[in-house]
Order: structure tokens, then sequence, then C-alpha cells
């Protein structure tokens, strides 16, 4: 069966960049990123990179790899960029004769991918930075200019919503509730890998350590000295709170393994609530999985 793309996603730990990467061998595919942490360079081991430990480079054993390690952590990318990062990509596969595949766990880059995303407004660079300046001495108070429906809490996304209100005095859940536009890949083939929770925490306990070893405390010196947000990346917290003295080493690790389960865990029901999976994997894949798919 010949697949126009796919999107292959899972809760972190799962094995869906290894799978991806099996899968792109066999069928001429291109590797595209749709996390939002491995979209930024410096912090591979912390964002679990397909990169972590290797040479940054635009392919994997001659797999096309794509939008990984492209941004310093001294940018912001918003939804609508990496959408239009992601249909570049998705169209430079397709001309090269390669099955475009998005592979992460990124929920909002997921459903902008299959469902595009409402018409924004282009947004001041002083209005852009007054939100973050407003947002980093008061983020309550940032919250109460936003309306009650505005759930989110992460920084980067209330600072988004706060800049859309300076620019236009419309609220961003306005903007959102009008009709979607530029989605990429809504016919691509979804794969969800999904492997039992202890099986999960099993791999998470081992991979924490390894990450560790791997680099990521020194990623972590980066994250301090660039300004980044050290709560956008599971990891990148928990090592910040050492470097600043506030946990030692054995908190650090036990925060940080606790945290990516609970991860898991809010992915899980995203995927099971707003992911509509063609295939669903429910074990560490394998090879066999991989040829099920192809057949």
């Amino acid at each position: 069966m010949k697949y126009s793309a796919f999107i292959i996603t899972g809760p972190t730990a799962s094995g869906k960049s290894s799978f991806a990467h099996d899968l792109a061998r066999k069928i001429n595919g291109t590797i595209i990123n749709c996390d939002s942490v491995q979209i930024y360079r410096g912090i591979e081991n912390i964002a679990a990179s397909p990169f972590a430990g290797r040479e940054i480079a635009d392919n994997i054993d001659g797999v096309p790899y794509r939008l990984f390690s492209i941004l310093p952590l001294t940018e912001q990318i918003s939804v609508a960029d990496y959408l239009n990062l992601a249909q570049a990509e998705y169209y430079a596969a397709i001309a090269e004769g390669r099955t475009p595949i998005f592979v992460g766990g990124t929920g909002y880059y997921i459903n902008a991918l299959v469902n595009g995303i409402s018409p924004m407004p282009d947004i001041s660079p002083e209005n852009r930075a007054r939100a973050r300046e407003m947002v980093a001495t008061d983020i309550d108070g940032a919250r109460k200019m936003l309306n009650a429906d505005f759930a989110a809490t992460d920084p980067q996304r209330v600072a988004r919503a706060l800049e859309v209100l300076l620019e236009t005095g419309v609220q961003l859940t306005e903007f959102q509730s009008r009709p979607r536009v530029g989605a990429v890949a809504p016919s691509a083939t979804r794969v969800l890998i999904n492997p039992d929770t202890a099986l999960l925490r099993e791999r998470i306990a081992v991979r924490v350590p390894e990450m560790l070893n791997g680099g990521a405390l020194d990623e972590a010196h980066a994250v301090i000295k660039s300004g980044w947000d050290e709560n956008r990346a599971i990891g990148a917290s928990q090592l910040c709170r050492y470097i600043r003295g506030e946990i030692d080493m054995e908190q650090c690790i036990e925060n940080w393994i606790t945290k990516t389960n609970q991860y898991a865990k809010r992915q899980r029901t995203w995927f099971r609530t707003q992911y509509n999976p063609d295939i669903i994997i429910d074990h560490t894949p394998t090879d066999a999985d991989v040829l099920d798919i192809i057949k």
C-alpha cells in the first residue's frame, strides 16, 4: 500500500523515534520533527532527541531528518511558525519522492498538522516584548487580563495570548474559535505507539540516568545562560534547580523521573481524547510492526 504521509506519536520513551527511523529506511521516508523541545539546538539529551550523543546533521544512516535542533535557545517559535516550517518540509519530501513521516509527542503540533490553526494577527516586536516582560514580572496578573476560558498556565502560551490582546484588543480565544486553516497532513496515516504503563515506567527509569550521563547537565548550564524557560522541558527544570543548589542530585533524578511519568500520563489522556489513530501498537515496537504497516 502507498501512504501519502505518516504521523507517528506516543508517550515519551515509547520507542516511536526508533520505529519511525526503521520505517523510513524501508519506505524511503523523511523524518520531520513534531516535538516542541527537540526543535531547539543545544539540549539534545534533555529533549531525548535522535541527535543526542551524535553530531547534528541532515540525516542519520541515510535517512533525512528535518526540523531537529534548528533553533537557538534564545529564539521563540509559535505553532504558526512551526506549521509553516512543517509544510515546507512536507512538500520538499514529496518533491524528492520520499514519504513524509512526522514524529513527536507534542499534541498541539500534531493537532495543527491534522486540523490547521485559527488565523492569527501579526504581532509587532514591541507588543511581543511587552507581553513577555509582563509575564516574566507577574504571570498571575497577566492571566487576569485574559478570558476565563483561557486555561493554559505555561508562560510562553500566556505570553502568546497576551501579545494578541495587546496588538488587537481581541482575546486569543476569540481568534481560536474561528475556522482553522493551513492543515499540512490531514490525510496522513496516524500511528500511536502506546506500551503499557509498567513498561513505560521501566524505560523512563533507565533513560533518565542515560540522558544525564550523555551531557544533560552541561545542557542545563546552557539553558540558564541563554535565559530559555527551563520549565518548558522536563529535565531542564530539575537540572537547573540542582545547579542553583536548590536540590541535590538524588532529588533531581527522582523528581525528573516522577515528572516524566506524569507527563506520559497526560500524553496518554490527550491521545485517548484528541487523537484518532489508524494503527495502535500497544507494546515496544519491533521490526514485525514495521513490516505489518508496509504490507
